[in-house]
C-alpha cells in the first residue's frame, strides 16, 4: 500500500553537509525561505494513512525501513511535506519529528528524485 510519493524539485546548498551526518531533511513546497539552504523541497503526488515502524521509504532505487516515528512525525509529513529522516539506528526516536531508520550511507538526491513510503501489510 501506498502511504506517500512526491518528488523533488530543489535542492539546499547544506543539503550534503546534512546527509554526511546522516539526515536528510524534507519539505514540501510551501517551506519558509529561512529553510530552503538546508532543505530539500518536494512536490506532494499523493498521500494516505500515516506512517510507522516498519514501513519503506525509497529514494529512488534506494529503501529503508522504517525503525522509529516521532509523535509529531505524521503531523509534520501530511501537513507540510516535512520529513526529518535520520540514519541514526535508533528504534525509538530522540525528536519528535524524527523518522529513523538504520545506519548507512544515504543516497544523493538530485532534482527529480522521487521518494516513496509504502507498507507490505
Amino acid at each position: 500500500m501506498k502511504i506517500y510519493e512526491s518528488t523533488v524539485f530543489a535542492i539546499g546548498d547544506l543539503v550534503p553537509a546534512f546527509r554526511e551526518q546522516g539526515m536528510l531533511v524534507f519539505f514540501g513546497a510551501n517551506a519558509p525561505e529561512e529553510l530552503h539552504d538546508f532543505c530539500i523541497l518536494h512536490n506532494v503526488d499523493h498521500q494516505e494513512d500515516e506512517l510507522k515502524a516498519g514501513d519503506i521509504v525509497s529514494l529512488d532505487d534506494s529503501s529503508y525501513e522504517v525503525l522509529a516515528v516521532g509523535d509529531v512525525a505524521n503531523e509534520n509529513l501530511m501537513n507540510l511535506g516535512h520529513l526529518n529522516l535520520k540514519a541514526n539506528g535508533l528504534t525509538d526516536a530522540e525528536l519528535p519529528g524524527d523518522v529513523n531508520i538504520a545506519v548507512q550511507e544515504l543516497p544523493e538526491i538530485n532534482i527529480g528524485t522521487k521518494i516513496s513510503i509504502t507498507r507490505s501489510k
